[in-house]
């Protein structure tokens, strides 16, 4: 009989397994990944944290460049504290946007710091900026930019489906509450890791 080496990626790479051709090939690999996640305390899925909905409505947006919230206003006290977690995350620098609107904030990646996907990012080195009104555009990975939009955090970008590489470029709406910082945060956190390929806990961030 036939053999095939399997290649896995992601947290499975480096495994190599000699599986022979036959009727159960599909359901070996299953059993095998499975056992490998018991034993790990991995999933076979993700590690991103789950997203809860959102309670609060969608603000209305515009669906043209520039891309904003309307008639939304930032939280102060929640919006520092924002500023304080972003700012705090290692080698983002608080610059302001050479993309954005006058006023908006660019969260830049030093050059401390490797990409692992630059072709994410729209200019320089800013994969995210926030906007005066507490809003931000981020690079997502895609899958995760899908979950957040369904969710109610947030929306494509109108080119999303137009560029390469935007495919997770989203708008996140202006956290409202603490409790609604805590997964834009997350979010935020999620994109810092996708494009510079770090392993970074948001709740190492706050209480």
């Amino acid at each position: 009989m036939e053999k095939q080496r399997i290649q896995f990626t992601g947290w499975y790479s480096g495994i190599g397994l000699e599986l022979t051709k036959t009727r159960l090939f599909l359901p070996t690999i299953l059993i095998v990944m499975l056992s490998i996640a018991v034993v790990t305390g991995k999933t076979l899925e993700t590690d991103d944290v789950p997203l809860s909905s959102r309670a609060s409505p969608r603000p209305e947006t515009t669906a043209y460049i520039p891309h904003v919230q309307i008639g939304v206003e930032r939280v102060p006290k929640v919006n520092t504290e924002m500023f304080r977690r972003v700012y705090s995350i290692f080698g983002i620098e608080n610059r302001p946007s050479i993309i954005s609107l006058p006023g908006a904030r660019g969260l830049w990646l030093s050059e401390e710091l490797s990409l692992e996907h630059p072709e994410v990012i729209v200019a320089g080195r800013e994969f995210a900026h926030i906007h005066p009104d507490g809003s931000l555009h981020i690079s997502l990975p895609p899958a995760r930019a899908l979950e957040a939009v369904e969710a109610g955090w947030g929306i494509q970008h109108p080119f999303a489906s137009q560029r390469k590489g935007w495919e997770g470029f989203v708008m996140l709406y202006t956290p409202q509450s603490m409790q609604e910082l805590d997964v834009i945060f997350q979010l935020i956190v999620d994109g810092y890791n996708f494009v510079t390929g770090q392993k970074v806990q948001a709740t190492d961030y706050y209480d």
